[in-house]
Formats: structure tokens, sequence, C-alpha cells
């Protein structure tokens, strides 16, 4: 009866039914699969993002520009790159891109050690191992630091720390411009009495030398002001960069032995001769060079065989 069925069926040209299942179980199963995998993938880079949110924003790099307070912001971080020269370039890059610029940069190779192995006798294997490193730091617009921190964040193969500081200077910049304020009248009533005055020297110049003052301290508060403004528009950021240890090994030309360039046996030999006689040479001329200490000594002893030697016998 089955297969009555199923040949009527297939004669009718529709599918049976326990096929049908068996392809809707299949396309449920392939749906579900999909939908899990795209998912999963969605909640990697939700976690990705999340972390690079992590590492790189923070409210205090950001700016608020409906506040009337005036922050100064600073950045200090330290991490691993891959390749500290081309991090380096990608900074810089990005600093002058926002409208920033750098005031210093330190790229060097701290070699930590170095030797070498004898490979034949004419040839050697260098082998230096050194730490890549780089100190930056770099001053970019107030608006664009949180810009920039997440654009260099990319370069970031492991974080040691970020520490960013929003430090409110509002009141200081306050205080500076009241007290410029408050200098500013006394240096106009101290003109004002000056040529309201007599013109004697004796009471000019105590005023004179007051008003000096007053607007050496006016100058100070103005130039306070203005290094704070500089701050708050400008934020600074330091970093310190560094990459793994690597190993770099060159093979050199082996330096010939000192050795190679010692003498023949019978070169050694002549010379030695020559050396011996020059020492006899120099010790001839040395007693040659004492023959007056030569012949006293003689006469001397001329003198004490032939008459005191006489003298003592008849004595004894």
């Amino acid at each position: 009866m089955k297969n009555a069925l199923k040949k009527i069926d297939s004669r009718n040209g529709l599918i049976s039914v326990p096929k049908l299942g068996i392809a809707l179980l299949l396309f449920t199963v392939a749906l579900s699969c999909k939908d899990y995998s795209e998912t999963e993938e969605a909640s990697m880079e939700m976690t990705e993002t999340a972390k690079e949110v992590d590492v790189t924003s923070s409210s205090a790099a950001v700016e608020n520009k409906n506040s009337e307070r005036k922050f100064v912001r600073t950045a200090d971080a330290k991490f691993k790159v891959k390749n500290v020269a081309q991090s380096t370039y990608a900074i810089e890059n990005a600093t002058t891109k926002f409208g920033g610029f750098v005031i210093y940069t330190n790229l060097q190779s701290n070699v930590s050690e170095k030797f070498d192995t004898k490979i034949s006798q004419d040839s050697t294997l260098e082998t230096t191992r050194y730490k890549v490193e780089n100190n930056i730091t770099i001053r970019v617009p107030n608006t664009q630091l949180d810009t920039v921190i997440k654009t260099i964040a990319k370069q970031i193969d492991f974080l040691d720390y970020r520490v960013i500081k929003a430090d409110d200077v509002s009141l200081q910049m306050l205080s500076n411009q009241l007290a410029q304020n408050r200098s500013k009248n006394y240096e106009n009533r101290l003109e004002k009495a000056i040529d309201e005055k007599g013109r004697k020297l004796k009471e000019i110049n105590p005023s004179e030398e007051n008003l000096n003052n007053q607007k050496e301290i006016n100058d100070n508060k103005k130039l306070e002001n203005l290094a704070l403004n500089d701050k708050v528009n400008f934020s600074t950021i330091s970093l310190y960069i560094y990459q793994p240890e690597t190993t770099r090994q060159e093979m050199v030309v082996n330096n010939a032995d000192i050795s190679a360039y010692r003498p023949h046996i019978g070169i050694q030999i002549v010379d030695g001769l020559k050396t011996g006689w020059y020492i006899l040479e120099a010790i001839i001329g040395f007693i040659v060079q004492l023959w007056s200490l030569i012949l006293l000594g003689f006469i001397a002893f001329i003198v004490y065989k032939k008459y005191l030697k006489k003298q003592v016998s008849k004595a004894i």
C-alpha cells in the first residue's frame, strides 16, 4: 500500500510527507546555525569593541563644550607595540592630522647583550640582543584628545598603564584675572598721582619704583593666565612605547689572528742576536761613560797597595 502511494505521489510530481518533514528539519537546523554564527560574531565584535573602549576611552578626555569650567588635560601611557618605528610614524602622523604637534621624541635601541661566535677561520657570527623603545611627548587640541587617544590605541599590543588627568583651573584663572584687574587699577592710580605731584626727584623716584613693581606683578599674572590658557587649549600626551626584545644575527668576516702576523723562527733568531748585541753595546757604552770613576778607583787601589799597606804592616 505504501509503495503504491509513493508511486502515485511520484507520478503526480509531489514529494512524500516523510521527505518533506526531513527537508523542513534540515532547513530549520541550517537557519539556526546561521543565526547562532551571526550572534557569536556580533558578540565577539561587541567584546572587542568593549575592550577597546575600556582601554582607550575616558570621560576625563572628552571636552564638554557647554561647560564653563576650564580643564588642563594630560595623558600618560606605556604600552608594547609590534614595531616601535612604524608605531612612532603612525602616532606622529595622527598628531599632525588632528591639529597637534610633537614636542619630544627619542627613538633608540638599547643593547642588552652582544657576543661573537666563531664559525670558521674566516667567518664569525655576530649576535646582538636589543630592545627598541621611544619616549614621545605630543600636544593636541583639547577637543581632539579623546580621538587621538583612540587612534593611538590601535598601535597597542599590550597595555602597561594609561593615566588621564583633568585638572580644573577655573578658579586659578579667575584668581589671576582678579589680581590682574586690581594691579591694573593700582597702576592707574599711581600714574595719576605721579602726574599730579610736583616734579621733585625725591617724590617721583619711590612712586616710579612702586609703579614698575606693580606693572611687573600685572605682567606675571597675565603670563600665568596665558600659560594656563595654552594648557587648556592643547592637551599634553606622554607616551612610552617599546617592542619585544629582538635578536639580530649577522655573519661578518673574521679578523685575522695576530699570531698569523708573527715572524718566522729564523727571523726571530736574527732579531734576538741583534737585540743581544744592542744590549751589549749599551752596557759597554755605559761602562765607558764611567771611565773617570774607574781611573780614580784604580789609582786609589795602587796607593793603598804601595803606601798604606806598608804603614799598616810597620804599625803591627
